[in-house]
Order: structure tokens, then sequence, then C-alpha cells
């Protein structure tokens, strides 16, 4: 997509516990914001060390942070002057190497790191990387893991708008209240704007509201429970391939567009099942 000079930027997190669908929700919202024609150049970072973004996108992923974190650690303990004097020039190049293109988007995996210790700089230094790297996009789409801190300490210090995704179950609900905690009260990552996206929802809208009434966070809609997602799910066919009229795909396209695009009128979204 071509670029305007008043383009907006936006930098936008997906968090949530562990199965909860947050993957699903990242995929089809990228959809959503390729197809509404407003996000100008989109880049999408997989921060779960699970990678499971490329799979429903459809796409194979050939090089990852891990990898490049990997061959930087390698070198710096291989003793060789001349080629670690050349490491900080060619960290961009290596970063570069992973970044997968794709047709409207760009993507990022963090994948897994199996050097085991602590590499603070290293991931300081990636992570300056990724920043400097990212300034070329107008919007931003992470999809992260429970905790804040990993998307804190190797991929960014600070999100426009961070969506917790929670499933309709109490432990889904408690994640979302520890993440509350975590930014507002630890300041684990700077966030400007933070809401809930209760997802697979067959009923029980009222409570859910209640739930997240009593924890204090903004609701930003419900994604009903849809069988054509947990079909493609269940023989990996990407997401992309949803039909138009996909119960999940239409909820998640409200949610896009009144939170994070903000298209008028932009009032709560909608927290219905049906």
């Amino acid at each position: 997509m071509k670029d305007t000079p008043d383009q907006e930027k936006r930098l936008i997190a997906v968090c949530g516990k562990g199965g909860v669908g947050k993957t699903a929700f990242t995929s089809m919202a990228s959809r959503v914001l390729r197809e509404s024609g407003r996000a100008g150049k989109l880049l999408l970072i997989d921060a779960d060390p699970a990678m499971g973004l490329p799979n429903t996108l459809g796409i194979s992923v050939l090089r990852t942070m891990g990898q490049v974190r990997e061959s930087i650690i390698e070198t710096a303990r291989d003793g060789n002057p001349a080629a670690k004097a050349n490491l900080a020039h060619t960290i961009d190049y290596l970063a570069m190497e992973a970044l997968h293109e794709a047709e409207g988007f760009a993507m990022l995996a963090m994948g897994r790191t199996e050097t085991l210790g602590c590499f603070c700089p290293v991931n300081t230094l990636l992570r300056g990387t990724i920043e400097t790297l990212s300034r070329s996009f107008d919007t931003i789409l992470i999809d992260g893991e429970a905790g804040l801190e990993q998307l804190n300490r190797q991929v960014m210090r600070g999100v426009d708008t961070l969506i917790l995704v929670s499933d309709p179950t109490s432990r889904g609900i408690r994640t979302v209240e520890q993440i509350r905690a975590m930014v507002r009260e630890e300041r684990v990552i700077r966030c400007e704007r933070m809401g809930l996206v209760f997802n697979r929802v067959k009923g029980s809208e009222d409570l859910l509201l209640e739930a997240a009434g009593r924890i204090g966070i903004e609701v930003f809609g419900c994604v009903p429970q849809d069988e054509a997602v947990a079909r493609m799910d269940l023989v990996g066919k990407p997401l992309s391939e949803l039909p138009e009229d996909a119960p999940a795909l239409q909820a998640v396209r409200e949610i896009v567009a009144s939170r994070i695009l903000r298209t008028p009128p932009g009032g709560p979204a909608s927290c219905s099942a049906s």
C-alpha cells in the first residue's frame, strides 16, 4: 500500500493467557487492517515463541530474531577480533534477513532462543534494531505472549494500544487482571490505551462485562465462538481463507474499526455473541 503524507502511526500489541485465541485474533485483525486501506505499511511481529502467527497467515518464516541473537552470541564467544569488530555493522543486515516480505505486509518473528543465561546487552541491542526498523512502517501489530516482560525486553518499550484477549473463563480473566496490574501499577511497558477482547463467546455476555468491570478494564468487544475458525485451525488452513461473512471475522472487523482505526461513530464495540 502507498503511504500518504498524513498517514497515522499505530503500534498495537495483543496479549493474553496461552490458548485463548490471541494469535487467531491477531491474524484476523491483520486481515481487516490490510483490507481497510488505512494501515499504510504494515509490520506484523510474532513475539510469541510458539510462532503460531505465520501458520494462521499461510506463510513460512526462514529466519527468526532468535536465530539472529544466537549468531551474535556465537560470534562474541568465538573470540575472533575481526568478527567482533564487524558485528556492530552487521546487526541491521541480520535483522533485515529475518524480515519476511508478503503481499500487503511484512513479518518479523522473534522465535525461540536456545542459549541459556542473561544476555541483556544483546536483547537491548536487538530491541533497538527492531525499533529502528519499525520506523519504516505505519502500523505495527504484535502478537505477544501472556507476560509483558518479554515484550518490553525484546520488542518494544511502549505501545499505543494494548489488546488483552481472554476466553470466557475465570483463568483467562485472572491473567488479564495480572497484565493490567503490570501495566498500570508496575509500569512494565508504556501504554496509551488498554482494552479487553473476549474471545469464543457463546453467551453470558452480562457476566463477562461484570467481570471486566470488577477489574476496571474497558471492553473493546466480543468475538463469538465460530466453527469456521475452529475447523480451519484443526486442518491447518490459514485464517486468510475465512469467508467474509464468518461471525468471528465480522466481530474483529467491528473491534478494529472502533478501537484501532477509530472509525465513527466510535461507540462501545458490540459484546454480543449473536
